[in-house]
């Protein structure tokens, strides 16, 4: 699939090569920084403001929307001390969502789905780095689920300004994670109108919404699956970068990703039973199409048979010169005609039940 198409650097390119995307976007930074009774907000264009962020002994997140421009990457990843595949994968996306720890810092890798209709999905790449003192996130383009977590930054209270950058990266993931649930509702919602169009009124419109449904289902397959798997690994890998009481939440996070992954199964099962049923539908109504022609056909038979009987105009037939033989042969063929329909009726060929034997 396209959305999955990936920007690689040439082939023998050396490691840490980024590959800019022609339309990708410049980047904008906005920098939340935050104690638990402290907190400034900004965008940063000036590099020794971010750079002071990280003096602070506050925690700061630095968010960096737009992956347009080499020179702006490289400068973050010098201030920051990125490791060079870090900021690679950062840029030549998608990765595979995963789990990476370097010496200066924890690297998670994420998909972001967005809804623009239930059958018309946005899959972006977000990054999220965790230091000691700070979590450094990298979105492909502007627009993220993450205002609610900057709404609970700016009131203040809960944990998110008393607990430091791990929690905050968990608050990301899990605000990630939670935007699948809105997605899968309104794919249900989809799938039960679906369903009764594909049993009522079948048509080649609805086998295309069967389709591109079961092709978004295994778009939010495939970003929730690796999912499970980077979480489960920051559950069960010792790294400085995450505490334990963290991990204590990202084990709900982790079972969140499991209901997802349930019901994106259940629904790709639905998908599939649709078009079963989608194809039984339209082969029972050209069965019955086929019926109602061959009884046609059954009853015009005998009376294309006398006809061509008494078409042949032979000298001796007897018929032919009897006063009362053309309406007897016409009240003959509705005879015939209207005993048929009426037996094709009576075993139930033509609508109604089937007569049961000695009947």
């Amino acid at each position: 699939m396209s959305k999955f198409k990936k920007r690689h650097p040439k082939v023998g390119a050396r490691p840490g090569t980024l590959v800019i995307h022609e339309d990708a976007s410049a980047p904008v930074i906005h920098v939340m920084d935050f104690a638990e009774t402290e907190l400034s907000e900004q965008e940063v264009t000036d590099w020794d403001v971010l750079a002071a962020c990280l003096e602070r002994p506050t925690v700061t997140w630095v968010d960096v929307c737009g992956l347009g421009d080499e020179k702006t990457l490289r400068k973050i990843g010098e201030i920051f001390s990125l490791h060079p595949l870090a900021l690679e994968d950062v840029v030549n996306a998608p990765q595979r969502p995963k789990v990476e720890v370097f010496d200066a810092h924890l690297l998670l890798i994420t998909r972001m789905v967005m809804a623009r209709e239930a059958t018309a999905l946005d899959v972006e790449q977000v990054s999220i780095f965790v230091g000691r003192n700070y979590v450094l996130t990298f979105q492909e383009r502007a627009g993220d689920v993450f205002d609610p977590v900057r709404e609970r930054i700016r009131r203040g209270g809960g944990p998110i300004r008393k607990l430091g950058p791990d929690y905050l990266a968990y608050a990301l993931l899990d605000t990630v994670i939670d935007a699948f649930y809105p997605i899968l509702e309104k794919i249900g919602d989809f799938l039960e109108g679906l369903e009764e169009e594909v049993v009522q009124r079948p048509t080649a419109e609805s086998l295309q919404k069967v389709y591109a449904t079961k092709r978004e289902l295994l778009t939010l397959r495939r970003s929730i699956w690796p999912q499970r798997e980077a979480i489960n690994a920051l559950i069960r890998d010792d790294t400085e970068f995450m505490s334990d009481s963290v991990r204590v939440y990202l084990r709900d996070t982790y079972d969140h990703c499991v209901q997802l992954i349930d019901g994106t199964e259940t629904y790709r099962e639905l998908v599939g039973g649709l078009m079963d049923v989608y194809l039984s539908t339209i082969g029972n109504r050209q069965n019955e199409v086929m019926k109602v022609l061959t009884i046609m056909a059954s009853i015009f038979i005998p009376l294309t048979f006398l006809a061509g009987i008494y078409g042949m105009n032979f000298e001796n037939m007897p018929e032919l010169h009897t006063t009362w033989g053309y309406p007897a042969l016409l009240a003959t063929m509705v005879a015939v005609g209207v005993g048929m329909t009426l037996y094709f009726k009576r075993k139930g060929w033509l609508g109604g039940q089937p007569s049961q034997p000695g009947d």
